[in-house]
């Protein structure tokens, strides 16, 4: 089944626009081109737009990120959508800045808004678009994994998270299609 909703992961607020931990909404708000508009039954910034010939939703949940099952059950419920019609964009630890990973299903991660979703949808089975930030420990930091999602890029990392977006929107058309070996690929071999 082809991608029906894309959601960005990421915290509400202009103290928390440009940390690591927003990197799904920097996806989104890209795909978006300024369309997002405030969806307050799905608790939400919103917007349809036609990718690869489909129509797609493009969701930024508006209640902080443990709380993100909220606004894409209530979207996928409306919808009917089932979990495979649905990527979840988000930060990972487990990946270097630059680098993306999709993958279906899986654990959470300890990632907190992947939690949430997997409890309002009843199922870890839906698409993740993994955006790589990379982890204190394995960039040499002492800062605890919650002070460092909640905190900016160092600007050496920025560029590759940026470049990360940009492959990963390359191959969005590719998920809407229902093309996710080839998306995989592409993203997955890219340099």
């Amino acid at each position: 089944m082809p991608i029906r909703l894309i959601v960005g992961l990421g915290n509400p607020g202009p103290e928390y626009e440009l940390t690591r931990h927003n990197a799904g909404f920097w996806l989104v708000d890209a795909l978006a081109s300024g369309a997002l508009t405030r969806e307050s039954r799905y608790h939400a910034l919103a917007a349809r737009k036609s990718i690869a010939g489909q129509d797609v939703w493009l969701l930024e949940p508006q209640t902080y990120m443990n709380r993100s099952g909220q606004s894409v059950g209530a979207l996928a419920r409306f919808y009917k959508f089932a979990p495979d019609e649905i990527l979840v964009v988000h930060d990972e630890l487990d990946l270097p800045p630059g680098t993306a990973k999709i993958k279906k299903g899986g654990s959470s991660g300890g990632h907190n808004g992947l939690k949430d979703i997997t409890a309002a949808l009843g199922t870890q089975d839906y698409w993740r678009l993994r955006i790589g930030i990379g982890h204190p420990r394995a960039l040499n930091l002492q800062q605890q994994v919650v002070d460092f999602v909640l905190h900016r890029p160092r600007k050496e990392e920025q560029p590759l998270i940026d470049e990360a977006i940009e492959k990963s929107i390359a191959v969005v058309p590719l998920l809407c299609e229902g093309k996710f070996e080839a998306a995989m690929m592409q993203l997955h071999t890219s340099k």
